[in-house]
């Protein structure tokens, strides 16, 4: 089973609002997922960034891959180098 940690969308329309999600990179962009670690609003200015880095380090280590999007947030609240 491949894990990906990504992000899921819970925004309105044109009102995007994300989630940072542990999920089987099988299943669906806002299907199942096993853990949420974290929030992400690029409405506002700056966006605001919010992720335990603690969770996302462990997943990191057990194997959980993040999407490209995802591995820039972690970069930037310092979850990884």
């Amino acid at each position: 089973m491949a894990v990906k940690i990504r992000l899921r969308r819970i925004g309105a329309k044109k009102n995007p609002f994300y989630r940072v999600v542990v999920a089987d990179s099988r299943s669906p962009r806002n299907g199942r997922f096993i853990e949420e670690i974290g929030t992400y609003d690029p409405m506002v200015d700056p966006a605001a960034v919010k992720i335990d880095n603690e969770k996302a380090k462990a997943w990191i280590a057990n194997g959980a891959q993040p999407t490209d999007t995802v591995k820039s947030l972690l970069k930037k609240t310092g979850a990884i180098d």
